[in-house]
């Protein structure tokens, strides 16, 4: 027998969502992020993605100000994560970039969560993953659109 679920409004989606964002923190948390505080992987993320922004322009996508997030950077430089460059067009800027040691965190870091997700994933059924799958991905496409049209462009501001 089928049984009949009228569509979900995006409230319930969204609900639902949060507890599935907890949940992943939970399980996120045995893949510990150290020595990167939270804050500090958020900067390492934008910077992945947005490759040789400056430091104005990852202020504002962090909602933070310049002299904090500069201190923020500083210490991810100091870690190795991070390396700041001079602009080539205009030696006032400076941008910023994932380093290689970054990079390599990050791969772990998600290598090390994706093994905590295969755990649970496996105990779904196989119908159910697949649905998982293709309502992420349809998620996911429209956040980057979202994030991407809504963030301020590299060139715009001088830090």
């Amino acid at each position: 027998m089928t049984v009949f679920r009228p569509r979900p409004e995006p409230a319930e989606v969204a609900r639902v969502t949060l507890t599935a964002v907890e949940l992943l923190e939970v399980l996120w948390g045995r893949a510990s992020t150290a020595p990167a505080s939270p804050s500090q992987m958020r900067v390492l993320l934008m910077l992945e993605h947005q490759d040789g922004i400056n430091l104005r322009t990852l202020a504002d996508s962090l909602a933070s100000t310049p002299p904090s997030t500069s201190r923020l950077c500083d210490r991810l430089v100091a870690a190795g994560f991070v390396e700041r460059a001079v602009s080539p067009t205009d030696r006032r800027e400076v941008r910023l970039h994932l380093s290689g040691r970054g990079r390599a965190f990050l791969d772990d870091l998600r290598a090390r969560r994706e093994q905590e997700l295969q755990a649970v994933l496996e105990l779904m059924p196989p119908a159910k993953r697949t649905a998982l799958l293709e309502g992420l991905e349809a998620f996911c496409d429209t956040a980057a659109l979202q994030i991407h049209d809504n963030a301020p462009h590299a060139g715009d501001q001088t830090a």
